[in-house]
């Protein structure tokens, strides 16, 4: 991200531009310039950062993106098992709209210690004769959108923690997708689904 005019730095920064230095850090990342420790790190600070000057502190040290992949990977993920177990978690990155597809297998994805890229995300859940199970963040607010045919769906939604009202920082993580002759779980990180 080039500078901004010494008059922009105290500008509140959009969620194009956090994108955008995101983009600059995964670049970075993939021609070696940063470590996985390091881009996770700046990019947790990326989609925390308040102002325009916040974000160049991230970049200062890094060339502008090439033209390489842009900030779209960030965009979309998909993560999938087919006819087997995949088990995903720690610190890792999902996009702001990720594809989960279990289809005679078992997916199960911990978020709980993900770096999401903004305040909301959508999870779209699909599952044929499988099992697809997720495990949210306590802070977090969850939306229902899905549907399910044949088969079991249970979705922890509303705000995290003992029933209080919705979190300010916790993410929104919007849920889609169907379930088919399978079982869908999200659910938060007390839950008994998890125990």
């Amino acid at each position: 991200m080039s500078s901004p005019p010494p008059d922009n730095v105290d500008q509140r920064a959009s969620d194009a531009e956090r994108d955008q230095v995101a983009a600059v850090i995964g670049e970075a990342l993939a021609t070696g310039r940063l470590t996985s420790v390091e881009h996770a790190d700046r990019l947790e600070a990326t989609y925390s950062a308040i102002t325009v000057g916040d974000l160049v502190a991230i970049t200062r040290d890094l060339p502008a993106l090439s033209g390489s992949p842009s900030a779209d990977v960030l965009h979309k993920q998909q993560v999938g098992a087919v006819f087997s177990k995949v088990v995903r978690g720690g610190r890792w990155v999902p996009a702001r709209h990720t594809q989960m597809r279990s289809t005679f297998g078992a997916l199960i994805v911990d978020l709980t210690e993900a770096v999401l890229p903004g305040r909301e995300i959508t999870l779209e859940l699909n599952a044929f004769c499988g099992k697809l199970i997720v495990r949210v963040p306590a802070d977090a607010q969850v939306i229902e959108e899905g549907g399910v045919l044949f088969g079991k769906r249970h979705v922890s939604a509303g705000s995290g923690g003992s029933g209080n009202a919705a979190s300010d920082t916790g993410p929104l993580i919007r849920i889609t997708g169907r379930a088919v002759f399978s079982k869908i779980v999200v659910s938060r990180e007390k839950d008994w689904h998890f125990g």
